[in-house]
């Protein structure tokens, strides 16, 4: 099965238990993702709706640090169930660990030495671990490589 057709199913079962903030949540992903198939005219493969689910997980993190700073701890936990019920959807995130030795590894391959090959280093990290690895984490990670 799918991610969209995961969520959809899963939208039902919110529905018949009730769990409104849950239903909620995923009617949103499941309109983002109707949104960029509209948009592209194609149907999404599981990557571009990780992609998706990516871009949004990153809106509910951002705006969860906005309400923090504002002292809406009211927010803050709304965000943050949101964006438990949006990682549940996601790959398991790669550890420190794993993503220092990826970068290490792509390092090596593509012969980087200076901060100008950092674009290179991007590409091949984002194609080779996908959306299990954040991209402010890599950056810093091939900075203190480098560095």
């Amino acid at each position: 099965m799918s991610i969209k057709e995961q969520i959809k199913a899963d939208i039902k079962e919110a529905m018949r238990a009730k769990d409104t903030a849950r239903r909620d949540t995923l009617r949103n992903l499941s309109a983002a993702i109707k949104q960029v198939e509209v948009d592209e005219r194609k149907e999404l493969s599981d990557a571009d709706v990780e992609a998706i689910l990516t871009k949004y997980a990153k809106q509910r993190e951002d705006a969860m640090a906005q309400f923090k700073e504002a002292g809406r701890e009211d927010l803050v936990a709304k965000e943050e169930a949101e964006l438990a019920i949006v990682r549940s959807y996601l790959p398991e995130p790669l550890s420190d660990e794993e993503l220092e030795a990826m970068v290490k590894e792509v390092v090596e391959q593509i012969g980087a030495t200076s901060m100008k090959d950092m674009g290179k280093v991007m590409g091949a990290m984002k194609a080779k671990a996908g959306s299990r690895a954040d991209g402010s984490k890599i950056n810093k990670i091939f900075k203190s490589l480098i560095g």
